[in-house]
């Protein structure tokens, strides 16, 4: 069937938390397919407008639901979100103590790298003005 469970509990949350994001952004999606149809539809009777302004957002969010439903459980999809998912328990994570080192230093080394640009660029734009005027 078009909808059966591929490979039912392996990929778990890698395959719902695609799909809830999927559906997150197509939500999203119909949400403002919603609002810019309010003001599209002022010229039609209101119940129409009211009927194609709630059902046209809603019928394309289930499709897309449907969609992300075959979507996940395609069988190359889902075999790719069950390696991912299993490469992912392989992975040693950093500890806190690292990851806050790590990121002081990034900041850091940002922070420098913006003060040196903007010296050579105060340095270039003086020495061009100078040139220029003088």
């Amino acid at each position: 069937m078009v909808f059966d469970i591929y490979k039912r509990g392996q990929g778990k949350y890698t395959r719902l938390c695609s799909a809830f994001a999927g559906a997150i952004i197509a939500g999203a999606g119909c949400w403002r397919l919603y609002q810019k149809l309010g003001a599209w539809l002022t010229g039609l009777p209101t119940n129409t407008a009211m009927w194609v302004e709630r059902m046209v957002p809603t019928g394309i969010f289930v499709i897309l639901g449907l969609f992300l439903l075959w979507l996940v459980n395609k069988h190359s999809v889902a075999d790719f979100m069950i390696a991912a998912e299993g490469e992912m328990k392989k992975v040693s994570w950093s500890s806190k103590q690292e990851i806050i080192v790590s990121t002081t230093i990034v900041i850091i080394v940002v922070i420098l790298t913006a003060i040196m640009l903007f010296v050579t660029d105060m340095t270039f734009r003086t020495f061009f003005t100078w040139i220029l005027t003088g």
